[in-house]
């Protein structure tokens, strides 16, 4: 009965996660799911995958539906011996993406529970971490591999202070499944950030072992971290492997030419640009978002009004001979959404609201509480909210893309904010918990302290609002389009959003702190006024996250299950029988094509390096003899109505054919210039310095040379050649030196890279069976070595009760 008493708070806790998560995400009980712009992309990007799989229960690790021909890798391949994901599947048992959330606030209670922080004050620190507005915005979007990263990192953080408190065991343990189930979300920028408060962390715990010269004890923690950490790596090790292996292969990996696609010379070897990196950079400014959500407008499309100045605009514009919009028409249309956003990032979906209260709180523990590691989550914040500052702070910027390795392999450098908005919350209910342990007559100060400082800024900037201008990146367009008196009005609407909030931010905070004030004066119970404080930090976040994020965004789950729906010209397309692909000129950066067909576009972060050269390098010049080459059949195009048709490509290569001649060439960029003008029918393009073992061989073909694809898999293609001479054979797919392997009557031959980014082999004279097999050797090595650790972490897992229980 004592053990039940003692875990019944948290019981409660975890079943009120459950309601917290189900309630905010209610449509999922009727059988609705969220429509996830991302994961509809997904699904176009892994139709093939996932058919194939249905079909023969087995995994390809190759699709065609992409970019021409791409490892499945980052595209959701299952892996074998996936107990971590096993696992993972048990904690996320509530519908999407209600589970995702469950998992913030479950991970972390945990790390504040390790914090000393009682059941109460963890829940509602907890569900304030969780409603933290960008990871509300991720689940709408459909960041999910990204949101079940973040949702591990407060568990990682647990143990790894549990280690350093000298719970060696629970805390080791503890450690090793949750960077396991970190890895195994398979977002590496998160955990690359993640990475990055575990040093700060480190080096907290080291300067303070040292400092008190208890170097057993640090080497101990260190030790059973690193060995923690090695195990939770192997449990992981096929998709780190095969991510790894494919990295170089992709937009992430280094750039092998020496010149851009206009012809000047190329400054860096990183394929991706430094204005890549930091094209979504966090304005200084605009950092207050944090405290204050729309200071800069909110987002890109915000709801308006109807006291609103657009509001009052658009009643003045004529819709028909002295017909004027209506104000009923105009709320609507506010209401559907306006450009209020004036910040430094391109697109914005919301601001990056960590909560008022969460701010004041924060901003109380740096006075409360005497633990010296709130400085280690003070300076993880403050570190991380400076990167994400990005070219607009590019002395530490370009120090950390030169110098630290790794960081220019990520965009999008505003996103490292989420380690900020894992900290922050920590601070804030170390505050809450410090300040109800300080005798009453040492509350009011800090108190004071802490509200002076935080309606202080408030209050500074509101003095600052003259100072800015209020004008946005895309006003000269909306100018452009709908004249200067609209863009007058939504600058009227803006400074009216940056006080309002303002207004809004300093109410929580002033009623926070007059809750405060009352538990001080012995007006309120303890309980009472902590359950105040929670609600209040819970439901600013709350109704700032259903301005973004509500149940309109549900819809039939049919509707999400398949998000595209068959056009004619994809039926159209479609009643050919033969292999080929499609080429949609509007839709080049999009999945959609690629769930109907066999695409040479896609979406994806990690597009293959080479087909995207193409597109940069000669695609986008009107080079069609690459088109040819990559066996496009169908070019989707539309009239000017908008409407899309079909054009046939005649002059499409085929599946594979045999060439008359070599051209070789010494290097990368001799074979990219090579492509400017050349037939690919009869020519082949090889880069000797890679492929010099067919060099001085006489290749040829005869007039009635074939190479016919007999049967296709998208990870394994057999064909059947004729040709009376020796040949030089290439074939429309997508070269890839890892996993893929040729046959000929059964004999393995060499592949080797033709045109750039297809595969040629040497075939020889007479008629010959050609098959070609995609087997990675990397999922069978990354598999063993998962296996050993997953039994590792197994063995451990019972050693560590063993011995714990012994122990008591």
């Amino acid at each position: 009965m004592k053990q039940l008493q003692k875990f019944f708070p948290h019981i409660l806790a975890i079943v009120g996660f459950v309601f917290v998560s189900t309630l905010y995400f209610f449509p999922v009980l009727q059988g609705k799911q969220i429509f996830q712009s991302d994961i509809a992309q997904y699904t176009g990007m892994a139709k093939e995958q996932n058919d194939f799989r249905a079909t023969n229960h087995e995994e390809p690790y190759w699709t065609n539906s992409a970019f021409g021909g791409m490892p499945t890798y980052q595209l959701g391949a299952k892996y074998p011996h996936d107990y971590v994901g096993a696992i993972d599947d048990v904690l996320r048992f509530l519908p999407r993406p209600a589970d995702y959330l469950f998992l913030y606030f479950l991970s972390f209670y945990v790390l504040l529970l390790v914090l000393k922080a009682d059941p109460l004050k963890a829940f509602f620190g907890a569900v304030a971490f969780g409603f933290s507005t960008y990871l509300i915005i991720i689940l709408g979007v459909g960041h999910n591999a990204k949101a079940h990263a973040i949702a591990y990192m407060p568990l990682v953080v647990a143990g790894f202070i549990m280690v350093f408190q000298r719970k060696y065991i629970w805390g080791g343990l503890l450690a090793m499944f949750a960077l396991a189930l970190e890895v195994n979300a398979n977002h590496f920028q998160m955990t690359f950030y993640l990475l990055i408060l575990l040093l700060i962390l480190s080096g907290y715990f080291i300067y303070e072992g040292i400092k008190s010269k208890e170097y057993k004890s640090l080497l101990y923690s260190l030790g059973t971290l690193i060995c923690a950490g090695i195990i939770a790596i192997g449990a992981n090790a096929t998709n780190i492997l095969a991510t790894a292996e494919y990295a170089n292969f992709s937009t992430r990996g280094k750039s092998n030419l020496s010149f851009n696609p206009d012809g000047s010379k190329r400054t860096t070897d990183v394929a991706m640009s430094r204005d890549y990196i930091t094209e979504y950079s966090y304005g200084i400014a605009e950092s207050f978002n944090l405290i204050a959500p729309r200071l800069f407008g909110g987002s890109n499309n915000e709801s308006l009004s109807e006291d609103s100045k657009i509001v009052e605009f658009l009643q003045q514009q004529q819709v028909g001979e002295g017909q004027y919009i209506t104000k009923e028409q105009a709320v609507e249309y506010a209401k559907g959404g306006m450009p209020t956003y004036w910040g430094d990032q391109p697109i914005v979906s919301a601001p990056a609201y960590i909560g008022a209260v969460v701010f004041f709180l924060g901003i109380l523990a740096l006075f409360v509480d005497e633990r010296k590691i709130k400085y280690a989550f003070l300076g993880g914040a403050l570190l991380t909210l400076i990167l994400s500052w990005g070219k607009n702070f590019p002395a530490l910027t370009d120090f950390c893309i030169d110098y630290i390795p790794m960081y220019n392999k990520f965009r999008a450098v505003s996103s490292i904010q989420v380690i900020l908005e894992l900290c922050l919350p920590v601070l804030a209910i170390m505050g809450l918990q410090s300040f109800f342990k300080l005798e009453k007559e040492k509350q009011l100060k800090p108190l004071l302290q802490s509200g002076a400082v935080g309606l202080g800024l408030i209050i500074l900037l509101f003095l600052c609002k003259g100072m800015f201008s209020f004008a946005g990146g895309s006003d000269s367009s909306l100018m452009q389009s709908y004249g200067p008196s609209f863009v007058d009005a939504i600058k009227a609407d803006r400074r009216t959003l940056y006080s309002a909030d303002l207004l809004r931010s300093g109410f929580f905070i002033l009623i926070t702190a007059g809750v405060l004030w009352l538990f001080i004066k012995n007006k309120i119970a303890q309980n009472t006024a902590i359950i105040l404080v929670g609600l209040f930090m819970v439901s600013d976040l709350f109704f700032v996250d259903k301005n973004y994020v509500s149940n309109k965004d549900f819809i039939n789950a049919r509707e999400v299950e398949v998000p595209f729906q068959e056009t004619p010209t994809d039926a159209e397309i479609l009643k050919d029988p033969t292999n080929y692909r499609v080429f949609d000129i509007q839709g080049l950066m999009q999945a959609r094509t690629s769930y109907f067909h066999k695409a040479i576009g896609g979406y994806s972060a990690v597009k293959p390096q080479r087909m995207q050269q193409l597109f940069d390098y000669q695609i986008a010049k009107n080079n069609t003899e690459i088109l040819n080459m990559l066996n496009v059949k169908y070019v989707i195009q539309t009239d000017k109505e908008g409407k899309e048709y079909p054009i046939i490509n005649t002059d499409a290569n085929g599946n594979a054919w045999f060439v008359g001649k070599v051209d070789f060439v010494k290097n990368s960029d001799a074979e990219m210039k090579a492509l400017d003008k050349f037939n690919s029918k009869d020519v082949a393009i090889i880069n000797d310095d890679e492929f010099a073992t067919i060099k001085g061989k006489a290749f040829a073909k005869d007039s009635s040379a074939t190479i016919t694809l007999d049967s296709y898999k998208p990870n394994n293609l057999k064909y059947t050649s004729t040709n009376s001479k020796e040949g030089l054979a290439v074939f429309s797919e997508m070269y890839y030196e890892k996993g893929w392997k040729a046959l000929v009557d059964g004999k393995e031959t060499p592949i080797m890279r033709a045109d750039y980014a297809l595969r040629a082999i040497v075939v020889p004279a007479g008629k010959h069976s050609i098959e070609f097999k995609f087997d990675p050797q990397v999922v069978k090595t990354g598999g063993m070595i998962t296996l050993i650790s997953s039994v590792g972490m197994l063995f451990l897992l019972v050693g560590g009760i063993y011995f714990e229980r012994k122990k008591k």
